[in-house]
């Protein structure tokens, strides 16, 4: 199966400021940027599987929790542009996940997945492909302040046949454009 990797390194400040200012997770902020550049991009509404593409209306982020027995859980959190209404959703079905460890899934939505590993700064994740997902997945680690500017490295990873690398640059043009104007 193609998959493709791209990889760029956003400006995030105001990922930053916005989560100290309304007391919302970076990674919160970051999953609502996600689904904010991907709901006008046709292509994220597409799921290759089994040979045929699949067509779904709605858009759903992917996150992994931290569960309370000390494993990880899946979490699928339903995108709205209302973001108080995503980070409502993602805090009460994340808290759910990781108490009850129990994964939640949306499968009347287009899954876009995502893997925060903020313990450590990475220049480059790229996810290996399985049989079992080619829903596109964006990955990132701890952002990196400078003096001005605070950055963070993220990989996009799609299958080709959903997406084009053009297609691909423009989502993550228009998620650098949604963190701009949070």
């Amino acid at each position: 199966m193609p998959m493709v990797t791209l990889v760029k390194t956003l400006d995030v400040v105001h990922v930053v400021r916005t989560s100290k200012r309304m007391g919302i997770k970076f990674n919160t902020l970051m999953c609502w940027c996600i689904g904010k550049a991907a709901k006008d991009i046709r292509e994220f509404y597409i799921l290759p599987e089994h040979g045929k593409l699949f067509q779904y209306d709605k858009l759903a982020i992917n996150v992994i929790v931290m569960n309370s027995k000390g494993g990880i859980n899946s979490c699928d959190i339903p995108y709205s542009d209302d973001l108080q209404q995503f980070a409502n959703d993602y805090q009460e079905l994340t808290a759910a996940s990781a108490n009850e460890c129990n994964s939640s899934f949306l499968e009347e939505r287009m899954i876009i997945g995502t893997s925060a590993m903020i313990a450590t700064e990475l220049d480059c994740i790229v996810n290996q492909y399985t049989n079992q997902f080619s829903n596109p997945m964006v990955m990132w680690g701890k952002y990196r302040k400078g003096l001005f500017r605070t950055t963070l490295p993220v990989s996009f990873q799609f299958h080709h046949v959903q997406m084009d690398g053009g297609q691909a640059a423009t989502f993550l043009d228009e998620l650098q454009k949604a963190i701009k104007t949070l």
